[in-house]
């Protein structure tokens, strides 16, 4: 959530960047300063009746102590109006924050001064290359019907226990979701981060904390009776350990990584792009998680996108990073680096990981704040990224590394798997 100060203080800035993500903010930028205006207008009301309430306070206890038992009631009765007044404040003042507040949710992150104009996926640039893009036999398989042929993932058995978009894994290749699982984990961890089990269910208060909510509420599976929310991405949960917590800035960088499974309802997804593994609504993903001082933030993310080069070079797989334009990134992010790898048998390149800066937007959501060497507290940049996404990784792997004795597995992953091949 951008800060009332900076909507405040640099509001021509706040429309001219937003506009980059083409949002149109300057009518909803208004009206916040408008009821801003108001509402510290307000505040020093409240404030000038409270401190004229203890004033009149002392005032009453004097009098009491000198005998003057009927100017001290004379006061009491001029006492009781203002705080009668001081009430009717308090409850406008809480209805122009709620006003200004939901006004403030609806306003998605500025973008970096780097991010790329654009509006569609089209506009994005490719900043960096790695490895040949495979050339295949004439009768090379899709992943869907490699998955088949080895019987390694079943989409119809998963559509008979659930439905569309939740596939069985069987055999060698649950082996293989287990140890790309495992390989994303240990090298999270030997990069110092520390590994979370978290919830995969969450409350309100922790999607509205990273941004899920109100902006995409439609995407999550919503537990109703309990009011809950299975979750997009580990990156929820982890982000939300530290809400409402003040850190020391010594305690700066926290890195956390978690696998987790993760839960999208894609609604409206349909067509050949979403086909076997290219969309799914319960998917397996390694995240990474970091809360920066704001000086570090744009270094750590360069440290980010390198973690997750060196995860896709060690499994072999070519592989290009784009770095969004304004139109396609999300509504939380300040910039935003998408990793893509090659699919050679549907001659396409997939998404595999999404990593981003969110500078303070989340912190400030979350109320997550560092006190620097001055003693002050001030909101922490909150940064992550998928290491990795399972689904479009596995799908590569199958694809990319089809022979006619069978599916050959990278060097790095055999440890993992116990076997050089799925036959």
């Amino acid at each position: 959530m951008l800060s009332i100060h900076y909507i405040r203080e640099k509001k021509e800035e706040a429309i001219e960047r937003l506009a980059i993500k083409n949002f149109d903010a300057r009518e909803i930028i208004e009206q916040i300063i408008s009821i801003d205006e108001t509402r510290r207008k307000t505040q020093n009301e409240m404030d000038t009746l409270l401190n004229s309430s203890n004033q009149l306070a002392k005032q009453i206890g004097d009098l009491f102590k000198s005998g003057k038992t009927a100017e001290a009631n004379d006061l009491k009765n001029k006492s009781g109006a203002l705080k009668e007044e001081t009430a009717v404040l308090k409850e406008r003042l809480e209805a122009l924050e709620k006003e200004m507040n939901d006004l403030l949710v609806k306003i998605p992150n500025t973008p970096h001064a780097s991010t790329p104009k654009g509006k569609t996926p089209a506009d994005n640039v490719n900043v960096y290359q790695w490895g040949e893009v495979p050339v295949l036999a004439s009768n090379a398989k899709p992943h869907w019907e490699l998955t088949s042929q080895y019987d390694i993932i079943d989409f119809e058995l998963g559509n008979k226990l659930t439905g569309a978009g939740f596939p069985v894994y069987k055999g060698k290749g649950a082996k293989l979701q287990r140890a790309l699982i495992n390989f994303f984990l240990d090298k999270a961890t030997l990069s110092g981060y520390k590994e979370i089990q978290p919830p995969i269910l969450v409350n309100e208060a922790s999607g509205f904390g990273t941004g899920q909510l109100p902006d995409k509420e439609g995407q999550m599976y919503h537990v109703g009776l309990d009011n809950y929310y299975l979750i997009p991405t580990a990156e929820v949960p982890v982000t939300n350990i530290l809400r409402d917590v003040i850190l020391k800035e010594d305690e700066l960088p926290v890195m956390m990584t978690a696998y987790t499974p993760c839960f999208r309802r894609e609604a409206g997804s349909y067509g050949k792009d979403v086909r076997g593994l290219n969309r799914l609504h319960q998917f397996d993903k390694v995240e990474i998680v970091q809360v920066q001082h704001p000086d570090k933030s744009y270094e750590t993310l360069e440290d980010m996108k390198n973690h997750v080069s060196m995860l896709l070079k060690a499994l072999e797989l070519p592989f290009r990073i784009l770095h969004l334009c304004g139109g396609d990134m999300s509504f939380a992010s300040a910039c935003t680096f998408d990793f893509e790898v090659y699919s050679a048998a549907q001659q396409k390149w997939l998404e595999v990981s999404s990593v981003s800066n969110f500078e303070t937007f989340q912190a400030n959501r979350l109320k997550l704040r560092f006190k620097g060497k001055d003693g002050k507290a001030q909101p922490a940049h909150t940064l992550n990224g998928s290491a990795l996404a399972l689904p479009r990784i596995v799908a590569a792997l199958l694809e990319n590394n089809q022979t006619e004795m069978g599916i050959k597995i990278p060097a790095a992953l055999i440890p993992y798997t116990g076997f050089d091949l799925i036959d």
